[in-house]
């Protein structure tokens, strides 16, 4: 199989301290990949240098034969969550993503909502994303994520904030867009989830992947 993401001895540093120590990993496509290890131990760090959000001290990031920082800034088919998906408090969960989606003019209100459809969640709801639940931004951050169709899905900590349906609802969503071909990376201090949805899992500690 294709490896689709190849991280070639990353190492990076902020103020002295260490954060990745010469990484280096590569993810198959079509599968679902896990990360876990504590709050800290540069797994975060480590998905932002993926995403073209950090530049690496030493190394490469190759997504779909680009280099990252070089070729292109970003990855080009790439849905993502990293920490707390932030929105605009004052406005609705569609009027967000509308928002969001008019950045790139990729795809139109269908798609907008039949992803916010996908996650749980209402498009005809008015209520101001200010007023959700912890676990009802967090479903809309997913939403975002899937809504432009990418091939490559990043989640950090996805099922954060979650009851157990929504965990369940959340698990069954992103086997079924394994199914459909997408390469995803989980990354989680949750041990349930990795080994429940994984095809690899992959150990952080203090700046070394395992």
């Amino acid at each position: 199989m294709e490896n689709v993401i190849m991280v070639e001895d990353i190492s990076k540093s902020f103020k002295g301290v260490n954060v990745l120590k010469h990484v280096n990993i590569s993810f198959e496509k079509g599968k679902i990949h896990g990360i876990i290890g504590r709050n800290g131990s540069g797994k975060t760090v480590l998905i932002k240098t993926i995403c073209g959000l950090v530049q690496p001290d030493e190394g490469r990031v190759l997504v779909d034969g680009k280099q990252i920082g070089k070729d292109v800034d970003f990855p080009e088919s790439i849905g993502v969550i990293i920490e707390a998906p932030g929105f605009l408090p004052t406005l609705s969960a569609y009027k967000n993503l509308e928002y969001l989606a008019s950045l790139r003019g990729v795809i139109g209100k269908k798609e907008i909502r039949n992803a916010i459809t996908t996650v749980g969640l209402d498009p005809d709801d008015k209520k101001h994303v200010g007023k959700y639940s912890l676990g009802m931004k967090q479903r809309l951050g997913i939403a975002q994520a899937i809504m432009e169709n990418p091939d490559i899905l990043i989640l950090d900590e996805p099922m954060n904030a979650l009851d157990k349906n929504g965990v369940a609802e959340i698990r069954e969503l992103l086997l079924r867009l394994k199914e459909e071909g997408k390469t995803i990376l989980i990354v989680s201090h949750n041990s349930e989830d990795i080994h429940m949805l994984c095809d690899t899992v992959h150990e952080m500690d203090g700046g070394i992947l395992s």
